[in-house]
Formats: structure tokens, sequence, C-alpha cells
């Protein structure tokens, strides 16, 4: 989805339409063909070699070691999918959907065309009930009409969610892998379906058939529970401090673009490491306001437009990683709590 897509509402003269002509006037908004070169050849080779590690080490417990560099790995390659699918990185749409495909099907086993749609689902209506996929992810609730809605076990786990938020983490990345599965093998439209198909069968089956035919039975078992146990941790680490435990809105509201994406989001204050191991995605209020931004503009779109917010009287949260995990496991605890009214809970 890019910025240009996004929002019937962005009408000339409207506080966002100044917002925009500001932000193409410094030329943030131009592609950054150089730095994505590197980038992608950077995890291509970094995807490589560490498979090549693999085969090398054969039967070692050393092997998982690799597994935890290579699910970093994955979700490198899991964030230049995320850029490509938001048109960031080439000037056409089948280039960035090749970039994405290859980078999301083959390199990190998940389905690029079934996470566009959903992402972009979110994108336009985030932290909205009934409209964000985001806010809706079983067996967590995050809001109290949520909660209430559980019974027997879902009740118990909601109760706990703060402290299982972490644990469950480690589940993730087998959970997009099996929601990528059932997204190619259903009846929901998919653009390239035989292409997406094939890639993913490539990595899945790839990726089994290296892990069992070169270590033992135990050490392949142990492999993969290391590898999508940290991929799932990082990756939810990576996305959570975005938007949970900001308010969330009802599904009849009427926020302007602007104050919508602004309110629901949170920054995370960091340098260039931070950016790097977050994917660019702590500037997450820049990059909901300009999805179509190159990630390495973010970091310099941050305070013109935070300048403008505080000129508009619009509330722009930034924090630090830790305390962005904080608020987040706040409000999971608060919507678990029993003493909790139903409705929509703001931050």
């Amino acid at each position: 989805m890019s910025d240009t897509s996004l929002g019937a509402e962005r009408q000339r003269g409207s506080d966002y339409a100044d917002l925009s002509r500001l932000v193409r006037t410094v030329g943030l908004l131009e592609r950054r063909r150089g730095y994505y070169a590197v980038r992608i050849g950077l995890v291509v080779g970094c995807f490589a070699g560490l498979w090549a590690l693999v085969f090398l080490l054969g039967e070692s417990w050393w092997q998982l070691g690799v597994a935890v560099a290579l699910a970093v790995v994955f979700a490198q390659a899991g964030f230049i999918g995320h850029d490509a699918g938001h048109r960031q990185i080439a000037r056409t749409r089948r280039a960035n959907d090749l970039i994405g495909i290859v980078h999301g099907n083959l390199l990190t086993g998940i389905s690029y065309g079934w996470w566009v749609d959903k992402h972009n689902r979110h994108h336009a209506h985030p932290n909205t009930v009934g409209k964000d996929p985001d806010i809706t992810v079983a067996p967590l609730s995050f809001t109290a009409d949520q909660a209430g809605r559980q019974r027997g076990l879902g009740a118990l786990v909601v109760r706990y969610q703060a402290y299982l938020f972490f644990p469950l983490l480690l589940l993730e990345g087998l959970h997009l892998h099996a929601n990528s599965v059932k997204a190619i093998l259903g009846p929901r439209r998919i653009a390239r379906r035989p292409v997406e198909a094939g890639l993913l069968a490539l990595h899945l089956g790839g990726y089994l058939a290296a892990v069992f035919l070169l270590l033992s039975p135990a050490q392949a078992i142990a492999f993969i529970l290391v590898n999508q146990g940290v991929l799932g941790v990082y990756l939810g680490c990576s996305f959570a401090p975005n938007h949970k435990g900001m308010p969330i809105l009802g599904g009849d509201d009427n926020l302007n673009y602007l104050r919508r994406q602004v309110l629901t989001s949170r920054n995370v204050r960091g340098g260039v490491l931070l950016d790097t191991v977050l994917g660019g995605l702590n500037y997450q209020i820049e990059h909901h306001l300009f999805p179509s931004m190159p990630c390495p503009n973010l970091r310099r779109a941050r305070p013109l437009i935070r300048r403008f917010c505080a000129e508009h009287d619009i509330d722009y949260h930034e924090t630090t990683l830790g305390r962005s995990w904080a608020e987040a496991l706040r409000h999971l605890n608060d919507i678990g709590s029993p003493a909790t009214p139903t409705g929509v809970t703001p931050r």
C-alpha cells in the first residue's frame, strides 16, 4: 500500500496535504536504490553463508547457534519483503512484488500475497475494532469486549495474557508459516498463486530436507524449535511496540487520516543499531503517515513530522524500547483484569 492510495479524506488544503507537500519538497519520498541494493545483498549473502555453514557443520549441537543466526536473517528478509509490499524499493509494482515474493515466500517461508492483504487492512484502519486484523489475534484479547466473550480456558489465558505474551511469541513463527500455507490452499484470491505456492513449497521442503538429512533427529527437532522460536520472538518484539497499548478506536471512528495514524502509533527511540535490528519499524508514526517512504528516510522525516504534530496539537508518542514493551504488557494486563470495564479501551 502506498501513501497515495490510502484514505479518500486526504483533501487539498487539509493538514495532511500540507504535511505531504512538505515531505515531498525535501525529497523524503524519493527511492533509495543504492541503500536497498546493499541491504538485499547483505541479507542474501548471510542467508547463503549460514546454510553453507549448516552443511559444513553436519551433525553438531553447534547448529543451534546457526539456528539463532538464521532466525535473525529470516526476520531481516521479512523486513525487506515488508518494504517491497509498501512499494518502497523499486519504481514499479511488478519489481516490488518480485522482491517481496522472493524475500517472503522463498527466503522466509511466509506468503507475500497473504501478508500484504492483511497488512494493508491494518494500515487503513490501525487499532480499529472490527477493521484491523492485528487486534483480532487469538488467544489474546486487546479490548475488554473481546476479553468478556472468552470462556473456560480462553478466559484463563486472557487473565494471564500479559505473562503469557512472550512465551506465546515462541509459536509466532510457526503460526505465520501455517497461515501462509492455509492462504495458499484456501479459496481467497491471491495474485500469482502458482508462483507463491511453488516458492513456499521450495522453502519449506528445502528447509526440512536440509535439517533432517544433515542432523540427527534430536538435533533436527531442536534446530527447528530454536530457529522458529527465536524468529517468532524477534518478529513479535519488533511489531508489538508499534501499536499495542496505544488508543483503540471504535468501528465508527471518524478521525481524519493524519490523527488516526499518529494517535494509534508509537515510535521507539534508538540509534542506527536499533533502526537496523527493528528494520526501521521503530519509526512507526512516520511509516504509517507515509507507507511508501523508503526505510532510511524515516529517521530524517521524524523531526519534521514531530514538529508538525506539535504545531497542530497532535499527541506524538515516542519512548524507549523497554518502555514500549512495558506499555504493551500493561495494556494486556489491564484488559485481562476482571475489573476492566467493557468497551473500547484507550491508552
